[in-house]
């Protein structure tokens, strides 16, 4: 959809304008002005794709207008509408989009909206392509950094303790660290001396890594302190984060948000780094993750989409493999959906985490309806 503002002196011309548009099927009306001075004062806060805008105005020239428009948003689509042939050359000096001499039929217009539509594709793309030359971080199922440009390799790390330094730094999204902290979460135990030789050794070469690699993480120093200026970085655990809080706090649910959710998802915070000042993070954004799978359970099951109802559970056993209320669930799922023989696995693969992780046995209800499915399927349990 693409938002306009519309500037004419004349009413009618307005209201045509907008008749117009209005057939275009993909334009909305963000705003429309029989004053340029006040079209300008509201472009600061609008957010807008394109103007259209009358030449021959009393009080301010469109030519003019057009000049004070691309003083705010250099970039802004500028489109002229007017009967007055003679203002083209100033208009293309000006960079506008089109030039539309009215009367204008529907096809012409339709010609300029295709027009717009066509460049903010392309910025678009550009856009995507800018975020790639922009290194992330990478904390979901381990720590990694990628460095911009086109090659996108991997940060090579001298030692282990320069990564790990560079991901406590990061953890902290900013935040100065004391060094005395550091130190006790990196080097428990240590000789201090020794330990803050170990500690600027190992900022040393972290800084060296990063700008060998182009990334743009600066780290700072002050007030016996140190941090990770990240600028512009994108950093996934907390966008993860953040789609997982809308998606909790959200009354209606946004399909799309699913399976964004879940790709985002490649493993735990800092999974497998042995990093013991990440666990309490670690748990933190499992629990939300769980918490979102089970809305997202309760949703699909009152759409009747069982099958999304199903992998819902599935992701969630995954997570937490010996949560029998969520095995329950995905077995009485699978029951409806005539699925016995998943719904028996579900049951063995649950009584063998039960066992195992909680040792003790499976709830009486869970036995019930696990003796049901195996009736059901000739099998015995046992």
């Amino acid at each position: 959809m693409i938002r306009v503002m519309l500037i004419d002196d004349e009413e009618d011309a307005l209201d045509l304008l907008e008749i117009l548009l209005g057939q275009m099927g993909n334009v909305e009306i963000a705003g429309r002005y029989l004053n340029p001075l006040q079209a300008l004062e509201d472009l600061n806060r609008t957010m807008i794709d394109a103007v259209f805008l009358d030449i021959q105005m009393p009080g301010m020239k469109g030519t003019e207008a057009a000049r004070r428009i691309r003083s705010i948003s250099p970039e802004l689509p500028i489109i002229f509408t007017t009967a007055y042939a003679e203002y083209a050359l100033e208009a293309f000096e000006i960079d506008s989009t089109d030039y539309l001499l009215k009367p204008f039929t529907v096809s012409r217009l339709q010609n300029t909206v295709a027009r717009i539509t066509k460049d903010l594709y392309k910025q678009s793309s550009l856009t995507e392509e800018n975020k790639l030359l922009v290194p992330s971080v990478l904390s979901l199922g381990g720590f990694h950094i990628i460095s911009p440009g086109d090659t996108g390799k991997e940060v090579i790390w001298k030692t282990k303790k320069e990564r790990e330094l560079c991901a406590f730094l990061i953890h902290h999204e900013g935040k100065r660290v004391n060094a005395a902290v550091i130190i006790e979460a990196l080097w428990p135990g240590y000789d201090l001396d020794k330990a803050k030789s170990y500690l600027y050794t190992c900022l040393s070469y972290l800084r060296r890594s990063l700008t060998e690699h182009g990334v743009a993480i600066h780290i700072r120093k002050g007030n016996q302190g140190f941090s990770a200026e990240l600028n512009d970085i994108t950093i996934d655990v907390s966008q993860f984060e953040t789609l997982l809080n809308k998606i909790l706090a959200e009354e209606h649910i946004n399909e799309l948000h699913y399976d964004q959710m879940n790709e985002m998802y490649v493993g735990d915070y800092m999974d497998g780094c042995n990093f013991d000042w990440a666990i309490a993070r670690q748990l933190n954004i499992k629990s939300l993750y769980v918490r979102a799978l089970r809305k997202w359970y309760m949703y699909y099951r009152s759409q009747g989409k069982l099958l999304f109802a199903a992998n819902s559970l599935q992701r969630l056993l995954a997570l937490v493999p010996d949560s029998e209320i969520d095995g329950r669930e995905l077995i009485r799922i699978h029951l409806e959906l005539s699925n016995r023989s998943e719904a028996y696995r579900v049951s063995q693969e649950l009584e063998q985490a039960v066992r195992i992780q909680l040792g003790t046995e499976l709830e009486e209800e869970t036995l019930l309806l696990i003796q049901n499915t195996m009736e059901g399927s000739g099998r015995t349990f046992q």
